[in-house]
């Protein structure tokens, strides 16, 4: 029995015009009707993720897990706190010395959300502008209101612990970052038990990648921190096994909670590579996200009662 139902938002609940379709948002309420926890997953920091989110009549008390499971908060009742993590200080001076190659494509996160689910000035710190408007300028432009350019960049650690850094540019460039971080003993690939898990691991990484758009965005969070991580934490809050979880989902990002759920399904629009790995390990395959593929994958189980069992092989709707 599917008792909860986590959703990506970008290339998965929401469409490539970046709203939710209304058979998407009908599905997730009937969802809620039929007493289905429904988490939203994303790699979005919270204010930004309610952009899409607010005002669509969604129960108030769901959870958000925002920045690739960093921080966990409720939808709307003051943005109530559930979870959070930090890198540390040390560790984050020790990020911007490491990562000199790559500074002009850094950008630093503070947790600094009030209760209307508003971030403030200073909640995005980067140290370069240019390099960021060239490979993610529509984020940059949308997110203006929150970004202050610090130089250098370590003065921004004077006060808060950031929750995340993220690297942004081309597929090549960000493999490159992401290869150079994991040389590291202190970084670890992100997930539950991910390959190569370092014990004593400070900080795990998250990729998220746009092949078509040669857009890589590598985000650097506190370790032990994945969506599946934080799902997991909030389902044994609510004495739900992880087989009882549908996780749909459509990036590298969203791998962690696609591995821990007892019903994974991975979006038509993901990653040919992804789906390889997907066809590997027996997850089902979706459809689109301009096709209502999460409308798809949840009315199935509401016709059958909620009583669809964990999947065995990979399928499609």
């Amino acid at each position: 029995m599917i008792r909860m139902i986590a959703l990506d938002m970008d290339g998965t609940l929401l469409g490539s015009n970046g709203t939710i379709s209304a058979r998407n948002l009908a599905a997730l309420k009937s969802a809620e009707a039929a007493g289905i926890q429904v988490v939203i997953a994303t790699g979005r920091r919270h204010c930004y993720a309610m952009r899409q989110l607010r005002g669509l009549g969604l129960s108030e008390e769901n959870a958000l897990v925002s920045s690739n499971g960093t921080v966990t908060r409720t939808l709307g009742a003051g943005s109530r706190l559930l979870d959070r993590n930090f890198l540390s200080i040390e560790t984050s001076h020790w990020l911007c010395e490491h990562l000199a190659e790559f500074r002009n494509a850094l950008v630093m996160t503070f947790d600094r959300v009030g209760a209307d689910g508003e971030d403030a000035r200073g909640a995005l710190v980067v140290e370069h502008l240019e390099e960021l408007h060239g490979s993610i300028d529509r984020w940059m432009t949308a997110n203006a209101p929150y970004i202050e350019r610090i130089v250098p960049i370590e003065k921004a650690l004077a006060g808060d612990a950031p929750i995340q850094m993220m690297l942004c540019g081309t597929v090549e460039r960000m493999r490159r970052a992401e290869a150079r971080l994991l040389e590291h003993p202190g970084v670890s690939a992100v997930g539950i038990t991910p390959p190569g898990s370092k014990p004593g691991a400070k900080v795990a990484l998250s990729r998220t990648e746009y092949p078509d758009r040669d857009l890589s965005i590598v985000d650097i969070l506190p370790a032990g921190c994945s969506k599946g991580a934080a799902l997991l934490r909030l389902a044994e809050d609510w004495d739900i096994r992880p087989e009882e979880l549908m996780a749909v989902g459509d990036n590298w990002n969203d791998v962690s909670m696609l591995e821990i759920a007892g019903r994974p399904v991975l979006m038509d629009n993901a990653p040919e590579d992804l789906k390889e790995l997907a066809a590997e390990r027996g997850w089902l395959l979706g459809g689109h996200h301009d096709a209502d593929g999460v409308a798809e994958a949840i009315e199935p189980l509401l016709e059958a009662g909620v009583s669809i069992e964990p999947a065995s092989a990979l399928g499609r709707w």
